[in-house]
């Protein structure tokens, strides 16, 4: 038999067009589109940035309790847990040359931060736990993985309360700091998770902290939401001229610039709800923001530019809020991510369009082809086949496999058969098939485009 690359599992349908998906009617219908690597990278480089200032007690104490779930999700790949760097950072960069409670010179400086001498790991800054190569792994750490992680994890509160979530991931990651040599990868998937209950107020002028300029007003937090973000009657968005904070922009350029191929970059976020957006006052009579979720943890501030950063890694990003009193939710959504990221997902999550209902079977619409490099400048895209007499191989074929898309209303699979041809290095097999649904994602497949 010759051997399949199964990207999904699904059973062999009745019948398969050949136009092309551009070329359909697109009414009550929508694209869905699959990604899977042809190679798994097993190799995941993950970075914590972890809000570290006084309300966030409970927030650090539901993370680390629940992060054994986080596992759970990734231990669920083919072969087990990936080979993982963990690092944790603090938000904590500091208020410059000004005395500010909490906020001491650089503050952390982007190192990555260890935990005592009962957890902390052994010749590094972070938590490795990787494969041997015969069957076993090579951990730098004591206990379980989720000990080691809730131990080094649990940075405190004492931090400065103007939280530089993105400026402290870029000073983690750009190599000035001596202490996190070895946590990145050239060629692994590197994922950043922001924790944190108030926006990112990243500055490239200290002076935004100097308490003496009243003309900024008071010396809060809303200091770096008056110059970081800037509202509309369509909404609030990062401002990409302020003087005093860097624009979100700099910080997706800077990410994308560590890996050759940025499709290895994954970004999450568990922080306040970016909406609702309101101004009120605080106890003093100055202007404050409304809190856009409330829970038992306390209340978090809308986190408008960590989500417009996130949102620049599309397909590569998951946002829940940290207003919710377990983060396990949050914890498990992002392994999702992750584990999709690495092994991609073949099953087709939306229901097939039969688009010639009077023949027999399923006459569906799917286009696949093998691409290279994707979204890079040297992309190159192959269309592939299906299979079906005298088409030779490489081709493409939908497979059931009611167990492995357990969860999706066809229970079908991609299927690529490859012989025994290689396939170099980059590749993705990318599926774009017509599902059809309401406006409200309800499938609606009761007629033809």
């Amino acid at each position: 038999m010759r051997p399949l690359l199964v990207l999904a599992v699904l059973a062999v349908l009745a019948g398969c067009s050949t136009r092309e998906v551009s070329e359909i009617d697109p009414r009550q219908t929508r694209e869905e589109l699959k990604d899977v690597p042809v190679h798994i990278n097993r190799d995941l480089d993950l970075l914590f940035v972890i809000d570290d200032s006084g309300s966030m007690a409970e927030e650090q104490a539901s993370l680390t309790a629940n992060f054994q779930t986080f596992i759970n999700v990734l231990e669920t790949l083919e072969g087990g847990l990936p080979d993982v760097h963990i690092g944790v950072v603090s938000s904590d960069l500091g208020a410059g040359p000004y005395a500010i409670a909490g906020c001491q010179g650089d503050g952390d400086g982007g190192a990555l931060r260890v935990g005592d001498a009962s957890c902390a790991p052994v010749g590094a800054g972070f938590l490795s736990d990787v494969s041997d190569g015969a069957g076993g792994r090579i951990r730098n750490y004591p206990g379980t993985l989720a000990e080691a992680f809730a131990c080094n994890a649990s940075l405190g509160t004492t931090g400065c309360g103007f939280e530089q979530h993105l400026e402290s991931m870029r000073r983690a990651l750009d190599g000035s700091s001596p202490g996190n040599a070895g946590f990145l990868r050239d060629d692994a998937y590197l994922a950043v998770v922001f924790i944190a209950d108030e926006d990112d107020c990243s500055t490239r002028d200290a002076a935004m902290f100097d308490p003496a300029a009243t003309e900024l007003g008071a010396l809060s937090s809303f200091r770096c939401f008056e110059h970081g973000v800037e509202c509309d009657a369509t909404g609030c968005y990062p401002r990409e001229d302020s003087p005093f904070m860097y624009g979100i922009q700099e910080y997706v350029d800077f990410l994308k610039s560590l890996k050759d191929d940025d499709s290895l970059v994954i970004v999450s976020a568990i922080a306040g709800n970016p909406e609702p957006v309101a101004v009120g006052v605080d106890e003093d009579g100055n202007p404050a923001l409304v809190p856009s979720c409330q829970s038992a943890f306390g209340s978090a501030a809308p986190a408008v530019r960590l989500k417009a950063f996130i949102d620049q890694f599309p397909n590569r990003n998951a946002f829940t809020t940290i207003c919710n009193e377990d983060l396990s939710d949050g914890l498990a959504l992002l392994g999702g991510l992750i584990r999709e990221s690495l092994v991609g997902n073949p099953c087709i999550e939306g229901t097939l369009v039969d688009v010639a209902p009077d023949t027999a079977g399923l006459q569906f619409e799917c286009s696949v082809s093998d691409v290279r490099n994707p979204g890079d400048d040297d992309q190159e895209e192959t269309l592939l086949p299906p299979c079906d007499a005298g088409s030779g191989i490489p081709c493409w074929q939908l497979v059931e496999d009611r167990a492995g898309c357990a969860d999706t209303p066809t229970g079908l699979t991609l299927v690529v058969e490859r012989g025994d041809a290689s396939v170099p290095p980059g590749t993705h097999v990318q599926a774009r098939c017509l599902t059809c649904e309401d406006g409200d994602g309800d499938a609606v497949c009761d007629e033809a485009p």
